[in-house]
Parts: C-alpha cells; sequence; structure tokens
C-alpha cells in the first residue's frame, strides 16, 4: 500500500507498508543550497531541535559538540502525546557528505533506521532524502496505532520541510548563527 502526499514536483512524504507490521516512509524536498553545506547542516545534531515541532519537546541529553562518525551514540528526550520517553540513536554509517544512517537501540520504535542522503542537483542545489524503515512495538497488535503514527509522522516531517525552507538562505552561511539551537523556528 502507497500513501503519498506531493507538496511541488521535488517535494513528498510516502508511506509504503513493507509487510504486516513495518512500514518505509520516504520525504524528499530540494534545496538551493551546495550538498557540502547541507551535509554539515544536518550532521550537527544540535540543528535537529531547531527543524522538530515544538510541542515533541525535543532535548538533546548527550553532551554537545557531538564528534559525528560511525558508532556515535546519542540520546534525546521526547514528548509523544504528552509522554516522556527517552531515545537513543546509533550513527551506523558515515559517508559525508553523500549520507547518514541513524538506527534507534532504545526508544518509542520496535524499529528505527533514518537514512539522511544527500544528492547534488546541480552545483547549488541538493535533493534531501530521508528514508526511513520503522515497526511499531507489539507487533500485529501494534499496527492498530499505524494510522496515527502515520498522521504523526508525516506532520513531522511537513513541519521538517517548513523549518528547512525558512532556513535555507542560512545553511550555506556557517557565520549566520544558523546552527544555533537556542534560536527557535517558528512555522505558521
Amino acid at each position: 500500500m502507497l500513501d503519498t502526499t506531493r507538496t511541488g514536483d521535488a517535494e513528498r512524504v510516502e508511506f509504503r507498508q513493507e509487510d504486516a507490521t513495518r512500514w518505509s516512509l520516504r520525504a524528499i524536498q530540494r534545496v538551493n543550497v551546495p550538498r557540502g553545506d547541507v551535509f554539515h547542516f544536518f550532521s550537527d545534531a544540535a540543528n535537529l531541535a531547531r527543524i522538530t515541532p515544538p510541542e515533541l519537546g525535543f532535548h538533546i541529553v548527550t553532551p554537545q559538540p557531538i564528534a559525528m562518525r560511525a558508532g556515535a551514540l546519542i540520546d534525546y528526550r521526547i514528548r509523544l502525546w504528552g509522554i516522556a520517553m527517552s531515545w537513543r540513536t546509533e550513527i551506523t554509517t558515515w559517508n559525508p557528505p553523500i549520507e547518514f544512517v541513524d538506527t534507534q537501540l532504545r526508544g518509542p520504535y520496535a524499529e528505527w533506521v533514518h537514512r539522511h542522503r544527500f544528492i547534488a542537483v546541480t552545483d547549488g542545489s541538493t535533493l534531501v532524502e530521508d528514508y526511513v524503515q520503522f515497526q511499531l512495538p507489539m507487533g500485529r497488535l501494534g499496527t492498530i496505532a499505524s494510522p496515527i503514527v502515520r498522521r504523526q509522522l508525516r506532520r513531522i516531517f511537513d513541519y521538517r520541510r517548513s523549518a528547512i525552507a525558512r532556513l535555507e538562505s542560512g545553511i550555506g552561511n556557517r557565520e549566520s548563527g544558523i546552527g544555533n539551537p537556542r534560536e527557535p523556528i517558528r512555522i505558521e
């Protein structure tokens, strides 16, 4: 089953049911920023808070700055539907400036593997692709919540797309303070 939303030629969020309990999500967005600068922005874990909806109460617990590399561990706290949760991911693939993968070791999902890929479209523009394989806890019983979870994930990735679009002009300017997670992004 494919569930797709298109918001433009190069922007969409797709969900695909891979088997009875496993889903995949693919979100793409084109930004007018060179690939190296986009990778630099995304590889700074502090910037994740800037592109995550505020109601998730996203907070990085791991002391920063985090040396990003294969094997790096990152601990977060989030709130899902008002419930505080700990989340730990490991960077399982590190291939600058092309891609990196974070894999949940502990958190709200039975499985969560998130590949961030950066495709140079031209010298000055990049296609940002997020591909997530996820499985809800409790096997087939957990699939009852899949419509709610997909709706929440769509909202998170829509928010992320809007935040990135607002930040786009500052991503390539490392002197702009764009990486300062204390500056909230307001999406209306």
